[in-house]
C-alpha cells in the first residue's frame, strides 16, 4: 500500500487541535508554583520526588502580588490578545508541538513560505518580537502602553568563525542604535551571548586554560586581563581532566578581536545609556563567558552605573558561592556589578555530560534547592541594591520567588521605580506575574528575542528541547487567561 502524504499544514493543524483537546479552554485546572512555573528567561523544571510548593489562582489578601483581579491584570491586552495568547499556550503545553516543530525545524519543509507562514503567525509572533530590530521595537513600544519595558534580544549564538562573529556584532550594534531610538523608559538592557561574537570552540580552550589557571597557581596566562574571581572550590573542572596546550598567536588574536567585539558593543551601549546584560551558557564555555563579563564590567561600570550586567544561574551548585566571591572582590574594587539572577536553562546536557564521565552532576539535584539558591542569590543581591553597591534583574517565573523579592524589596526600603531593582519573564509567558509586579509598582521587563525566522526559531526550539516543560509550566497564566 503506498503512503499516503500529509500535508505540513495538516501535521499543524491537527496538533494543534490535538493540544486543544485536552483540556477545554473554560476546564479547571490544579495551579502549583512548578506550573506558575519554576522558569526563569531560559528554563526547565527539575525532577524530584520532593513535594512542590502549591498555591491556588488566587493569592491572599496582604499579598503583594495580587492575581485575585483579572480584569485588572489584564486590562492593558485586548479581548484577541488573550484568545490568541490562550490558544498558543495550550498548544505549546504539549510536548508533540515541540517534538513536531523540531522535526519541521530540521527538515527541508522550512523551504516553503506556506509553512513558514504558519510558523510565522503562531508560535513565532507569540514568543517572539519580530524579525528586525524595526518589528522589535513595535513590540516594545505596545509592551510599553502596557506598563511594561522591554530587552531586546538578536537571538544569536554558536558562532563558528571570525566572519560570522563579525556579522553577528553588526546586527547587536544595530540593535542598539534601535534601543536608542525608543524612549529610555521602555527598553530595560539589550542582550548579547559571547558565544555569538567569539567562536565557540575558542571559548572552551580559554576555559579550560582559566579551570587549569586556577587549580594550579603557578600556571600563568600571558593574554588574561584584569577580571573578578571566576570560581570558587565547588565549581566543576572535571571540563579538563589535564594540563591544555596554550592558546597559538592566532589564537591569541582571534581572543583579541572578540574582547573587541564586545568592548565596541559596549562603547554602543554607553553612548545610548542601554545596559549590556551578558547571557550565560553551559559550564564548558561559561568561565570565559564570565571572563569576558568581568574584564569588561572592570572597564565600563564606573560611578555607580553598571552597564555591563552579568549573569548567575541558581541551579548550579557554585551559584551562590561564585556570586559573592565576585561581588565582594567588585566591592573592593569599586567596580559597580550588575547581575540577572536566572535558574538556568541547560540541565539536561549538563547532566548527560556529567553522568558520561562518571562525575557528579554541577546542578543542584532536586527543584528546592534551586528554589532556595535562587531566593538565596535574590536576597542577597536586594540587600546589595539596598545599599547602593550592585543591580539586579530578578529573572523569574515563579510566583513564590517573586513574591518573596518583591516583599523582601519593601522591607529593605528599596523603591518601587528604583532602576537598580527589576524583575523579568519571557516574552509570551508568565504574564500574570509580569502585571501583578506591576500592578505592585515594580519595573518589570519582557525578554523579547528577535531574529529572522529560521534563525530564531531553531533557537527557541533548542531552548525547549534542552528545557522540556519550558511551555508546558504554564498552567497558572493559562488558567487565568481563561
Amino acid at each position: 500500500m503506498a503512503n499516503r502524504f500529509v500535508s505540513p499544514k495538516k501535521l499543524l493543524q491537527t496538533a494543534l487541535l490535538r493540544s486543544l483537546s485536552t483540556r477545554p479552554l473554560n476546564s479547571a485546572a490544579p495551579s502549583s508554583l512548578t506550573a506558575a512555573s519554576p522558569l526563569t528567561l531560559e528554563e526547565k523544571p527539575i525532577t524530584t520526588t520532593t513535594t512542590p510548593f502549591t498555591t491556588t489562582t488566587t493569592t491572599s489578601s496582604n499579598s503583594i502580588i495580587n492575581l485575585d483581579d483579572t480584569k485588572s491584570l489584564f486590562s492593558s491586552l485586548s479581548t484577541t490578545k488573550l484568545l490568541r495568547s490562550a490558544i498558543n499556550l495550550h498548544a505549546a503545553a504539549v510536548e508533540p508541538m515541540v517534538d513536531l516543530g523540531m522535526w519541521v525545524m530540521n527538515s527541508k519543509l522550512m523551504d516553503t513560505g506556506l509553512l513558514r507562514g504558519v510558523i510565522r503567525h503562531t508560535f513565532f509572533e507569540h514568543f517572539c518580537a519580530g524579525e528586525n530590530p524595526a518589528e522589535a521595537c513595535r513590540k516594545v513600544s505596545k509592551i510599553s502602553d502596557s506598563g511594561l519595558r522591554g530587552m531586546l534580544v538578536y537571538a544569536l549564538e554558536h558562532a563558528g568563525d571570525n566572519e560570522s562573529c563579525d556579522r553577528n556584532l553588526d546586527g547587536f550594534l544595530r540593535t542598539v542604535e534601535a534601543a536608542k531610538s525608543l524612549p529610555r523608559s521602555s527598553v530595560s538592557c539589550v542582550i548579547v551571548k559571547i558565544t555569538a561574537i567569539c567562536p565557540i570552540g575558542l571559548l572552551k580552550r580559554a576555559s579550560d586554560l582559566l579551570r587549569w589557571e586556577y587549580k594550579n597557581e603557578s600556571f600563568q596566562l600571558p593574554w588574561k586581563l584584569d577580571t573578578l574571581p571566576i570560581f570558587a572550590d565547588s565549581s566543576p573542572f572535571y571540563h579538563t581532566p589535564r594540563k591544555p596546550n596554550p592558546l597559538t598567536q592566532e589564537e591569541e588574536q582571534d581572543l583579541y578581536l572578540g574582547h573587541q567585539r564586545l568592548q565596541e558593543l559596549c562603547e554602543k551601549c554607553l553612548e545610548a545609556n542601554v545596559p549590556l546584560s551578558i547571557d550565560a551558557e553551559d559550564t564548558s564555555v561559561q568561565p570565559s563567558i564570565d571572563y569576558f563579563t568581568y574584564s569588561a564590567a572592570i572597564r565600563y561600570n564606573k560611578d555607580d552605573n553598571p552597564i555591563v550586567y552579568g549573569t548567575i544561574q541558581s541551579y548550579l551548585k557554585d551559584a551562590k558561592e561564585r556570586l559573592h566571591l565576585a561581588s565582594s572582590a567588585a566591592e573592593k574594587m569599586g567596580v559597580p556589578m550588575g547581575y540577572k539572577l536566572v535558574r538556568g536553562a541547560y540541565m539536561s546536557s549538563e547532566r548527560k555530560l556529567a553522568s558520561s564521565l562518571g562525575v557528579e552532576s554541577p546542578i543542584h539535584n532536586t527543584i528546592d534547592q534551586t528554589h532556595a539558591c535562587f531566593n538565596d542569590c535574590a536576597t542577597f543581591m536586594l540587600e546589595k541594591t539596598a545599599n547602593g553597591s550592585g543591580a539586579v534583574v530578578l529573572a523569574t517565573h515563579n510566583l513564590e520567588s517573586g513574591t518573596k523579592a518583591a516583599e523582601r524589596a519593601r522591607e529593605l526600603g528599596i523603591e518601587k521605580e528604583k532602576q537598580k531593582l527589576q524583575f523579568a519573564q519571557l516574552y509570551g509567558m508568565a504574564d500574570a506575574l509580569s502585571f501583578g509586579l506591576r500592578n505592585a509598582g515594580f519595573q518589570v521587563s519582557k525578554y523579547m528575542p528577535f531574529g529572522p525566522v529560521e534563525l530564531v526559531m531553531p533557537y527557541l526550539l533548542r531552548r525547549a528541547e534542552e528545557n522540556r516543560g519550558l511551555l508546558s509550566a504554564s498552567t497558572l497564566d493559562r488558567q487565568l487567561l481563561r
